[in-house]
């Protein structure tokens, strides 16, 4: 104890996380349907993991550039570019060891000690928890719950703005709800920070997980391209490589030399083999990317349809990522909830008190798996709230 008690106050407040709690405690049970994790089950495509084999190959093993490989770069911009219907260029683009990493960078480019950046919840705890490492005070702004949908209270937003905020970070889609703002409320909130004068930090990983079009409304519908916008997003989700940890942060070029030392000082780039197979996931994973957003949205309604014909869960499906965020009536602990479900329903979901503040009544399933997992996963726990008073 003495030890740990030498460590600096920062690391010792770091959170536990409530959603490994969960994992930890059934992790490897036989026949448990997990679905408390933020993945899919897709192993990556092998059209991506052979791109990277052919780098090792051919003896790609060496120090690279810290903002990332010049074709990788490139071919951000192209996506970008296709995806958003504008001009994008590689200076834009950087290259990070995971999401996660990408989210840390750009927190630690905009906040430090006595700062605050706004966050609009429930979120996955990840994000606040980043912020607070890097010394600024994570402020949480929850969206309502209406009707087993999600809405923002602007005013909400704009109350919790004071002299020492300096970004707004909004996850659209959102992990854990699913909420996704339409173009209007994008412009508000840029409207906002510019006469504030904050960053926006757009986590937009979720954003291919829309199921009312091809994507989800983006800041770069609204935003000018050298606005004080960060965006940061991963190959995790699309391309079936979350255990890759590869990332990026699209930037105004200004930013450059700043995230260029800042990746020097963290992880000092990102391994050559792993970009490549990034390249190929860009450039020839588009097909896998659709059927991927088919499966989940088909997986969302089996879920959804189920678990709302109990007539005991309070839940919307989701327009965008894929999770479903939902409450059962009578509980109100998630937490010993989500011990209990794994316990007597064979079933993983991640405990709603792992996401913020007022949300301990629900608990999150991440519904990205074969369908016929979800169905018996959704039948599990109709029939165990069914017996649960």
């Amino acid at each position: 104890m003495q030890l740990v008690e030498r460590l600096h106050e920062r690391a010792l407040g770091a959170p536990e996380s409530g959603i490994v709690a969960v994992i930890n405690y059934a992790r490897g049970r036989e026949g448990l349907l997990p679905l408390w994790a933020g993945e899919g089950d897709l192993a990556t495509p092998d059209f991506i993991g052979n791109a990277a084999a052919a780098s090792l190959a051919a003896g790609e093993t060496f120090y690279t550039w810290q903002r990332g490989l010049p074709e990788l770069r490139a071919a951000l911009a192209r996506y970008a570019s296709n995806l958003y219907g504008l001009p994008e260029a590689p200076e834009r683009f950087f290259v990070t060891a995971s999401g996660m990493h990408a989210i840390q960078i750009a927190l630690t480019c905009v906040a430090g000690a006595g700062d605050e950046v706004v966050f609009i919840g429930p979120l996955w705890p990840n994000l606040p928890a980043a912020a607070a490492l890097a010394g600024a005070r994570p402020v949480e702004v929850l969206l309502d719950a209406v009707d087993g949908g999600w809405r923002l209270d602007f005013q909400k937003l704009a109350d919790a703005i004071i002299p020492r905020t300096r970004a707004i970070f909004v996850n659209t889609p959102n992990n854990p709800t699913g909420w996704t703002a339409d173009e209007e409320t994008l412009r508000a909130i840029l409207t906002l920070a510019r006469e504030r004068d904050l960053f926006i930090i757009a986590d937009e990983i979720y954003s291919r997980f829309f199921y009312e079009g091809v994507r989800a409304p983006s800041f770069h519908d609204v935003a000018d391209p050298d606005e004080a916008v960060i965006y940061v997003n991963s190959f995790s989700k699309n391309w079936a490589m979350t255990g890759w940890r590869v990332g990026w942060i699209e930037a105004p070029a200004a930013l450059g030399d700043v995230i260029e030392n800042l990746v020097q000082y963290s992880t000092s780039g990102v391994a050559a083999f792993m970009q490549r197979g990034a390249v190929a996931a860009l450039e020839e994973g588009e097909p896998f990317v659709t059927s991927q957003i088919e499966r989940a949205k088909k997986a969302r309604d089996i879920f959804s349809q189920r678990l709302t014909a109990t007539n005991r869960v309070e839940m919307m499906p989701p327009a965008g990522a894929f999770y479903a965020f939902f409450a059962i009536d009578g509980l109100e602990d998630s937490r010993a909830a989500a011990f209990r479900i794994a316990d007597e329903a064979g079933v993983g979901l991640a405990p709603g008190t792992a996401f913020g503040s007022n949300t301990g009544r629900f608990m999150r399933a991440c519904f990205h798996r074969r369908l016929d997992q979800v169905e018996e996963a959704a039948e599990r726990l109709a029939d165990w709230i069914g017996k649960t008073a």
